[in-house]
Order: C-alpha cells, then sequence, then structure tokens
C-alpha cells in the first residue's frame, strides 16, 4: 500500500479530496447512527475486517465472538454496525489521511484515527478509547462517487476506563 504509483495531478487531487469527504462521512455517520447515508459510504461487496477489533474486545471482557469480524457486503456491514453499537455513544476522529491514487476508479488509503466508545449500561467496561489505523481500499462506482470497498482497523493502544 501507499506506492504513489499514479502522479498527484490535478485530477487525482481532486480524486484525493472525494475520498477525503468521503471517510469524514463515514466518521460522521456512525457518530450520528445514520444507517440510511452509510449506504452511500461502502461498495455493494465490500469487506469489513475488524477480526482484531473483536479478538481486543473479547479479551477485555465484552460478550463477542474473538473469531468473528469479517464481514462480506454492504447489508452485513451495516447490520454488524448497526447491532455492534446498540446503547453506545461514540466520537471518532480521523487525522491525515494517506491516499494513493492507483487509477481513475481505484485508491488506497491509511487514517490514523483515535475513537471513544461509551459503553452501555452493565458492560464490563464503563469506556474504551482507541488508538490506530483504517487501512482502505476505495473503488469509483458507476456514478462516478468513490466508495469503500474494503476496511481493516488494526489498533495500536486501547485504554480500558
Amino acid at each position: 500500500m501507499m506506492s504513489t504509483t499514479v502522479p498527484m495531478t490535478e485530477r487525482n487531487l481532486a480524486h484525493a479530496e472525494a475520498i477525503r469527504m468521503l471517510k469524514a462521512r463515514y466518521f460522521r455517520n456512525m457518530d450520528q447512527r445514520d444507517w440510511e447515508a452509510m449506504i452511500d459510504v461502502f461498495v455493494d461487496d465490500a469487506v469489513m475486517d475488524m477480526r482484531s477489533e473483536m479478538a481486543a474486545l473479547a479479551h477485555a471482557g465484552l460478550a463477542v465472538d474473538p473469531q468473528a469480524g469479517l464481514i462480506e457486503g454492504r447489508p452485513a456491514i451495516l447490520q454488524a454496525m448497526s447491532s455492534a453499537l446498540v446503547g453506545t455513544i461514540t466520537v471518532h476522529h480521523g487525522h491525515m489521511g494517506e491516499i494513493d491514487i492507483l487509477s481513475d476508479n481505484e485508491a488506497e488509503g491509511i487514517w490514523p484515527m483515535r475513537d471513544v466508545i461509551l459503553m452501555p449500561e452493565g458492560s464490563p467496561v464503563r469506556q474504551l478509547r482507541g488508538y490506530g489505523h483504517y487501512h482502505e481500499r476505495y473503488r469509483r462506482v458507476a456514478e462516478g462517487e468513490w466508495r469503500i470497498a474494503h476496511l481493516r482497523l488494526s489498533r495500536l493502544l486501547i485504554e480500558w476506563i
């Protein structure tokens, strides 16, 4: 990832800006629980890899399947996200994304991130503060809009409170 195989022309800068806006919508839609708007963030056959996240949550004593977390297809991703966040309050911040435009229709990105998740009443922990990176691949759909095709979260640090 991040090979910078295509030069940053004016057109590619416009693609990179569109991807930045896409990622901003991802964070906002998640925190506001706007699942209808989240439909336009992912391609139909998107893949979300949260396996390391599930293992960390299970290790903290939360009732999740540590083997789960590889989610395929936009409907399954939206269902998993909405179910996982029931009763929580979240704040997600993405920082200084590195975007590599591979072609007019494909790109990759890495986003440093920080999130705070306030857990529902009765959880073994009150709050998660996380730091890490989103590793993503993007595809431009027929309408010309960029969407997330593959997303993997890798955490560097989790603080349990």
